[in-house]
């Protein structure tokens, strides 16, 4: 059993031996086979590689040579352009040398005619000294043969020459003047007419006039008595409180408020109205009414203010400016409504300012503005034109603004075309009838300085003023004042008069030159 299990063994190990050598055989077999295929297949790799750089060395040839072939392509073509160049610089250089050749020659020549002209300037500017000094001795001798024929000396000669020339001057000159204020005349009017009809058309304003005292209607009589109160307590609160002078007299069912100031007038008035819906009068009660009403004027004037400048269409305004010009209805100058004033300087000049080709807006603005120094003038001592150019400044306004202000009362000239307008507004609403009263002393005052100027001219006989002042007829004599000089001596009293008198609107000078001739037949 061992032996046969021995045996066994010993077969299966032989087996095992024989297969492990054959399998080594084998694989070396495969191996040969594989290094030959892998060296076959680096041969064609090779080949292929050669075959390449072949190419490759064929196209390197073939580019070379193409750039080649470019660049003396290129090479030809720049040289020939290089030679054209230099043909034609060498051209260039000798047509400048040929113009240099001729300028030098010119030159030369140039230079010796020169020569020659200042050699002949020389000889006749010795010639003209000579000549000069002949001149001098033969005047000097006419002069001493006229002296001894006119017996004047050459001092008085020569001033009675000069005033004949200043004489002739003159008139040529107020010739030319007349000749050119005819014409600028025509066309001005013709231009101002056709916009203050535009402007007039498109607005008409209600005639204003303010009065110096208010009435307030009793129900009764008997409240005299109240007002007036024990020992006149009431009545002295009232005027201490409210500023303004308080007439109790015979008149029948009224009292009489008066006063400069319309804005107290009207507190007044206001306050005193409710007094007597209340019943109850007496120092405290007056105090209450008195403190509550001027509380609603002054939201009153605020508002009213606002609603002007909404209506105006204007951009936002500081609002202590939109009080004043609230406060400006309780403002009055020679009895016209300072805001009516105003309103209607606003729109005339809004109107002007587009017909001219401005700006309307800014002239409303200026407008509404130029006067707006009259709501101060009671509180603060100055003119309402400084007044109202500094509140102006103060809160920022447009300097077209602030000149309309100075311009419309001639402290400044108009620099815009909306200050001009501005002026040419403010005079048509002071001047148009019915929109001013006048005291009859300031009238008479202003018309006899018009009368005085004009006949402190030479030449004037008499001198009229007309038409509530508007005309000054100049009664001329003919025999000294032509009619050319008609024309400057009224030039000349109108300008005296702009700078002397102050007067709403305008002034017509209408000079008169006649020449009677009288005889008698006996």
């Amino acid at each position: 059993m061992l032996t046969e299990i021995f045996i066994g063994g010993a077969a299966a190990t032989v087996s095992g031996v024989a297969a492990f050598f054959i399998t080594r055989k084998i694989d070396a077999s495969k191996y040969d086979i594989y290094v030959e295929q892998a060296r076959a297949k680096a041969k064609a790799i090779e080949h292929e590689a050669e075959v390449v750089l072949q190419n490759a060395k064929l196209k390197v040839a073939e580019a070379e040579l193409e750039a080649k072939q470019k660049y003396e392509a290129e090479l030809e073509r720049v040289n020939s352009e290089f030679k054209a160049r230099m043909d034609q610089l060498e051209k260039r250089e000798e047509k400048l040398t040929y113009r240099l050749e001729n300028e030098l020659k010119l030159a030369a020549e140039e230079k010796d005619e020169i020569k020659r002209e200042r050699a002949e300037l020389n000889a006749l500017r010795e010639r003209l000294d000579s000549l000069k000094k002949e001149y001098e001795a033969k005047r000097k001798e006419a002069l001493k043969v006229l002296e001894r024929a006119s017996g004047l000396t050459a001092e008085e000669a020569k001033e009675l020459v000069l005033k004949e020339a200043e004489e002739e001057a003159r008139g040529e000159i107020a010739h030319i003047v007349r000749r050119y204020e005819t014409e600028a005349k025509i066309e001005a009017k013709r231009k101002a007419n056709y916009i203050l009809a535009q402007a007039t058309t498109r607005f008409a304003g209600e005639f204003a006039a303010e009065r110096l005292i208010n009435v307030v209607h009793l129900p009764d009589d008997e409240l005299k008595g109240r007002i007036i109160g024990k020992e006149g307590r009431n009545i002295k609160t009232l005027e201490m409180l409210l500023g303004v002078d308080i007439i109790i007299d015979d008149t029948p069912g009224a009292i009489i408020l008066s006063s400069f100031n319309l804005y107290r007038r009207a507190i007044a008035t206001r306050t005193i109205e409710l007094l007597i819906e209340d019943g109850r009068i007496q120092p405290a009660r007056i105090e209450e009414i008195y403190e509550k009403v001027t509380e609603e004027f002054e939201q009153k004037v605020l508002e009213e203010g606002e609603q002007i400048v909404v209506d105006l269409g204007l951009s936002s305004m500081h609002p202590e400016i939109v009080k004043l010009i609230g406060r400006l209805r309780y403002r009055a100058s020679y009895g016209q409504n300072a805001l009516g004033h105003s309103l209607e300087v606003a729109h005339l000049a809004g109107i002007m300012a587009a017909e001219m080709g401005g700006d309307d807006v800014l002239a409303r603005r200026a407008g509404i503005l130029h006067d707006i120094g009259k709501a101060l003038t009671h509180e603060y001592a100055g003119s309402h034109v400084d007044l109202g150019a500094e509140i102006c400044k103060r809160y920022k306004e447009d300097p077209v603004v602030i000149n309309a202000i100075y311009a419309h009362h001639g402290h400044e000239e108009p620099v815009s075309v909306e200050s001009a307008a501005v002026c040419a507004a403010d005079t048509l609403s002071a001047a148009r009838p019915g929109a001013r009263r006048e005291v009859l002393e300031s009238f008479l005052k202003r018309v006899k300085e018009i009368e005085e100027i004009a006949t402190s001219k030479p030449g004037v006989h008499h001198a009229y003023a007309i038409n509530a002042g508007r005309e000054v007829r100049v009664i001329v004599n003919a025999s000294l004042i032509n009619d050319d000089e008609a024309i400057l001596l009224s030039k000349e009293i109108s300008e005296e008069i702009e700078k002397s008198v102050q007067y709403p609107g305008e002034i017509k000078v209408n000079v008169i030159r006649e020449t009677r001739a009288i005889n008698y037949a006996r």
